[in-house]
């Protein structure tokens, strides 16, 4: 499972390598978009990794001018949000995405992606 994992994460960083971003990149915004502002540890919470990570990740984010952070409601903890050229970039990088999901749904068919997502559920 790990290697399939890997060829599918490797197909969409591919796609997203003109962009700036891998797979992991672009599912952290598109989830920062949904939400914002929203706390790195409500952030962490929902991608199911621990706050230090999230926060490492977040630093690459901000060297890339892709998103912002500032206090949030509570002012022990940071909120994340988009910037400009983060809004940019998601846009930009979302016809790639969705060629790399149906360049995968052509590869081994649509019955085969329901299967996985509902074993991704189960996990």
């Amino acid at each position: 499972m790990r290697k399939t994992n890997r060829k599918l994460a490797a197909l969409y960083d591919a796609a997203l390598a003109p962009h700036g971003i891998n797979i992991a990149q672009f599912a952290l915004l598109r989830n920062i978009e949904r939400r914002q502002p929203v706390s790195l540890t409500e952030l962490a919470r929902l991608l199911e990794l621990d706050r230090s990570t999230m926060g490492r990740n977040i630093r690459v984010l901000q060297k890339q001018d892709l998103v912002l952070t500032s206090r949030g409601t509570d002012q022990r903890e940071a909120a994340v949000s988009l910037t400009e050229r983060g809004m940019t970039v998601l846009r930009a990088a979302e016809p790639a995405w969705e060629g790399s999901q149906d360049a995968i749904t052509a590869r081994i068919g649509a019955d085969r992606i329901r299967i996985l997502q509902e074993l991704n559920q189960l996990l």
